[in-house]
């Protein structure tokens, strides 16, 4: 089953192929049904500069809302994230950076409320 992420942003593809080592993993993209010799197939679509594309909370890109599928760029570095930060403006909300921080230190978010 695919995992919904807590926050993800929409740009269009031009967007991350302004980042000097931007690569696509084609092979990942949604797939489109097309008619071939009277058969239907399913095929990865094209990716145009005005398609969408979706930057995830871990700086995944994804065809698509879901943080698990259709990965097409995940060489997720420091520069990446600068880039992310600065020129795109990508920012995460200050509940979801909460939440991802709690989980990056080894807790559960419902360990660290206290009752």
């Amino acid at each position: 089953m695919a995992t919904m992420g807590r926050y993800c942003k929409a740009y269009h593809a031009r967007s991350f192929r302004a980042y000097p080592n931007w690569t696509e993993n084609r092979d990942n993209l949604r797939k489109t049904k097309e008619s071939v010799d009277g058969n239907e197939v399913e095929v990865p679509r094209e990716l145009t500069d005005d398609d969408v594309l979706y930057l995830q909370e871990n700086f995944t890109v994804t065809d698509g809302i879901f943080l698990d599928q259709n990965i097409v760029f995940d060489n997720v570095t420091p520069e990446w994230q600068e880039f992310c930060t600065e020129t795109l403006r990508f920012e995460l909300p200050e509940d979801v950076r909460a939440d991802l921080e709690t989980k990056d230190n080894g807790q559960d978010a419902a360990a660290a409320v206290p009752s």
